[in-house]
């Protein structure tokens, strides 16, 4: 079973945002991203905690079938957030279990990074600039790029992302396979 795509599709169906459902359940919002995004697989009772907050039985939760087709167009207000502490992700697409590709519309605040340890990752990934300026850093590489730069690399190499500006600076990225 799908355990994101499912909390996902409940969680929005009753018009809960991941920080409303977490405050409900007395969780970290994080954590509901996480799990959305099928990075960690909660234990039995943390999700008995979720699905008591929906509010729903864990019995219908486990039968809840999801009968929507998967989405061509996604309006603006569609995407998920996935981001924190500065720095919005937004995701095309709320569930990524089969996909080989995520895209994010992203954007850093001003003087916000990835965090002091480089991510590393399989796959690959790309963006561009659209404004703003980001500094990139893969492996021993550092530069800054500006509106309309882009960059392509292998994810599994140390990088890290940091707006040295005082403007947001906005990215449209992918990543093969998805990776958060």
């Amino acid at each position: 079973m799908d355990v994101g795509s499912t909390l996902y599709a409940l969680r929005t169906q009753r018009g809960f945002s991941q920080r409303e459902l977490a405050r409900r359940c007395g969780v970290a919002n994080g954590t509901i991203s996480l799990i959305e995004a099928n990075a960690i697989n909660p234990s039995v009772g943390l999700l008995r905690q979720i699905v008591d907050a929906l509010p729903m039985s864990l019995s219908d939760f486990f039968a809840f079938e999801q009968s929507e087709e998967r989405k061509l167009f996604y309006r603006a207000q569609d995407l998920s957030e996935i981001g924190t502490n500065g720095i919005s992700y937004r995701q095309i697409g709320s569930s990524l279990h089969g996909r080989a590709l995520q895209i994010l519309n992203e954007v850093y605040q001003p003087q916000t990074d990835t965090g002091p340890e480089p991510l590393q990752h399989e796959g690959e990934e790309g963006g561009v600039v659209v404004s703003g300026e980001i500094e990139v850093t893969v492996g021993e590489h550092t530069t800054i790029l500006g509106p309309g730069d882009a960059f392509y690399f292998d994810s599994s190499r140390p990088h890290r992302f940091r707006n040295v500006g005082s403007q947001p600076c906005h990215l449209v990225t992918a990543a093969t396979p998805p990776s958060f």
